[in-house]
């Protein structure tokens, strides 16, 4: 028998006009809930990933860029895009937020495949997958960017939704407030989008072979012909780009294998067993043991894509990930529910043969706070004339600049925009720490470890005669 809330999310699903694929990838992934799978990964079940190939080994070769140059043709981007940015308080797509020397995310994205078109002669086309949220906006900012989507291909492709399922009952979620009962399905969506969109017929029909997906909040996720021509020369039908984990990184995913298949898999913070007090194990969180993370910059062939989505009702059979949250996320009060989700980087263990490259952390610099925010906007990474954003060569440093704004003046975009008025330096910073409420208004030189404080709840400037800090405190 059918379970009742499988059933009720089913028809909520068909009602909605959300498509075949859609609604069966969600029926097997909500058996798995009701099932009482939690899609948690244990230890004994993996093991760590020693050593993998890396990028710089194979820029060093010179033949697999060379190799992928040839290729170029047959490669379409895919920025991950649905997202508003709501943590840094956003209320419209956060591509929008002006990131470097003035660009926005989209701006830099499209400018980079402009400058990589005009030095290779080919035009690689440029697609974003949004949601329902940031679809409009994506649409609007790509119309002024119409090269990059040639005749015949779509600017932006949506990616689904799905039910919230209440914990207690096992059943749809029906609060008085509509959008409330809904959850993104996470970027693992983009398999089944890609198929029922059509989207991936098109572009095998166009020639179209390779896909590079990365968050559009990362910059430094630039097309790399070496990685292509790596793709290709292996065989793989995934490919995922990871950089080595610091203590910053503790709490993300990583990469593991699993020991009855061999398959290298990926597992999230929330696929992590937990401790008696409800603390991810410790195990999870050792750097030196699981060294590599996802940095979702992923390369895909297209054709494997379709040949697993054929076998498997037309989407990507990825595993569970049971996110438990309240329906109402503003709300720590409202009732439980189960948001039923998929990670794209989990596809490392569903494609026989695929593999992971290691790569430099320059590869990875997203935005996912103001903190983020304003190592980006500062020095402590240049604006190439192609467009692509790299770290400063100035600095001696081998990490990023860890920097902490005080979440209470500086956690929503316009409380950090009106006290950073003046984006400080950072190139030679090591850390930045801001206590208090304290406003940036000319320019200051950070170096080494700086604690910025106030010495009561008062706001404060940075007083125009303090030009450079150098490790240590300053009291304002």
């Amino acid at each position: 028998m059918v379970h009742q809330g499988l059933r009720e999310a089913a028809e909520i699903m068909k009602r909605d006009g959300l498509p075949v694929p859609v609604i069966a990838n969600f029926e097997r992934l909500f058996e798995c809930v009701i099932r009482g799978e939690t899609g948690i990964i244990r230890e004994d079940e993996i093991e760590p990933v020693a050593t993998i190939d890396t990028l710089d080994e194979l820029l060093a070769s010179g033949t697999a860029a060379e190799e992928g140059m040839k290729l170029l043709d047959k490669l379409v981007v895919v920025r991950l895009n649905g997202g508003l940015g709501t943590t840094m308080g956003l209320e419209k797509a956060k591509s929008l937020l002006k990131v470097k020397d003035g660009y926005s995310f989209n701006d830099v994205i499209a400018l980079q495949l402009r400058a990589l078109s005009k030095t290779t002669g080919v035009a690689i086309p440029l697609i974003h997958m949004t949601s329902f949220s940031t679809d409009e906006d994506v649409k609007r900012v790509m119309s002024q960017y119409a090269d990059l989507s040639p005749s015949g291909l779509p600017a932006t492709f949506q990616q689904h939704r799905h039910p919230k399922v209440y914990s207690d009952t096992l059943t749809p979620a029906n609060e008085a407030n509509p959008d409330l009962n809904w959850n993104p399905p996470g970027h693992g969506d983009i398999y089944p989008s890609l198929i029922a969109t059509g989207l991936a017929e098109k572009l095998l029909a166009m020639g179209k072979r390779y896909l590079f997906v990365a968050n559009a909040d990362n910059l430094g996720a630039t097309v790399e012909p070496a990685i292509l021509g790596y793709l290709s020369r292996t065989g793989a039908p995934f490919l995922m780009e990871t950089a080595e984990r610091t203590k910053a990184d503790a709490k993300g995913g990583h990469l593991a294998r699993r020991r009855s298949t061999g398959r290298l898999l990926l597992r999230e913070s929330s696929q992590a067993p937990t401790t008696e007090t409800g603390e991810i194990i410790p195990q999870f969180q050792d750097t030196s043991v699981y060294r590599h993370f996802n940095t979702n910059n992923i390369w895909l062939d297209l054709e494997a894509v379709a040949r697993v989505a054929r076998t498997h009702d037309g989407t990507v059979p990825l595993p569970l990930i049971s996110n438990k949250k309240t329906v109402n996320p503003r709300d720590k009060s409202s009732r439980k529910v189960v948001q039923i989700e998929t990670a794209m980087g989990a596809a490392i263990e569903v494609f026989e043969g695929a593999r992971a490259l290691q790569v430099p952390r320059s590869r990875f610099a997203p935005v996912k706070s103001n903190n983020d925010l304003l190592v980006v906007r500062s020095d402590a990474y240049v604006l190439n004339p192609n467009y692509t954003m790299t770290v400063n060569p100035e600095r001696k440093e081998a990490a990023l600049p860890l920097v902490s704004l005080d979440a209470t003046h500086y956690g929503l975009i316009k409380d950090f925009e009106r006290r950073v008025r003046v984006v400080p330096s950072l190139v030679h910073a090591q850390s930045l720490t801001v206590q208090g409420d304290v406003t940036f208004g000319h320019p200051v030189a950070v170096v080494g470890k700086v604690v910025v404080k106030t010495s009561d709840s008062t706001p404060k400037d940075v007083p125009s005669n303090i030009v450079r800090v150098e490790s240590g405190e300053i009291v304002l």
